[in-house]
């Protein structure tokens, strides 16, 4: 039976994290401040969700059904009270309910998705994502070391792959939602060669 949990949310567009990944944050809105300050003084956890791109205008944006938690591996307080965060990915979870609360910072009730650590991919699936990778890299400009990407498990390279690469909220939403890593895979050659083709005008830039 899948675990559920009381998650603070983190609403963030373009911004995606995996169970394992690390996830550079910085943290200047005063609610979300607020966010870490309560998470440091129980579980140092906050979980990554995507609000859906209709309604990111909206005073609350619905959110997608799928996240991730992550637990604050490293943290710096500025004088400012402000907070540069580094968030170690933990698990997926998926949103039940949203429960009112008194605090600025949403929360929700969650289920915690179980996914298979040991997953691996074929010798065709891995060539074939290396290689559309090297491409896409190479188009965008990207500098890469291909050396330290050859050394990655196959579970290290597909997520790591879909938390940075720079498509549409949508698309990463897609990634996430995956239902493990060979389809995660097969879903990112598909839209390095789909992204790659259309001159940067349907990617959006990182947050």
């Amino acid at each position: 039976m899948s675990e559920r949990t009381r998650l603070s949310i983190f609403p963030l567009p373009g911004a995606l994290l995996f169970p394992q990944l690390h996830l550079p944050l910085h943290i200047f809105e005063p609610r979300y401040r607020a966010m870490v300050s309560d998470a440091m003084a129980r579980d140092r956890r906050i979980a990554m969700i995507q609000p859906r791109p209709d309604s990111e205008d909206n005073a609350v944006p619905d959110l997608f059904a799928v996240g991730c938690v992550g637990r604050i591996a490293e943290v710096e307080a500025l004088d400012d009270g402000r907070y540069n965060l580094i968030l170690q990915g933990v698990s997926l979870f998926r949103v039940l309910r949203e429960i009112e609360v008194a605090t600025p910072f949403r929360q929700v009730e969650a289920e915690l998705i179980d996914t298979d650590a040991d997953e691996t991919l074929s010798l065709g699936a891995r060539a074939s994502l290396e290689l559309e990778a090297r491409r896409f890299a190479e188009a965008q400009g990207y500098a890469v070391d291909w050396k330290a990407v050859g050394r990655l498990d196959d579970t290290s390279l597909v997520n790591g792959i879909a938390q940075i690469a720079p498509f549409d909220v949508a698309a990463k939403q897609a990634l996430l939602e995956a239902a493990g890593i060979a389809d995660r895979a097969e879903l990112l050659v598909q839209l390095m060669q789909f992204f790659g083709r259309h001159d940067g005008e349907d990617r959006v830039t990182l947050q």
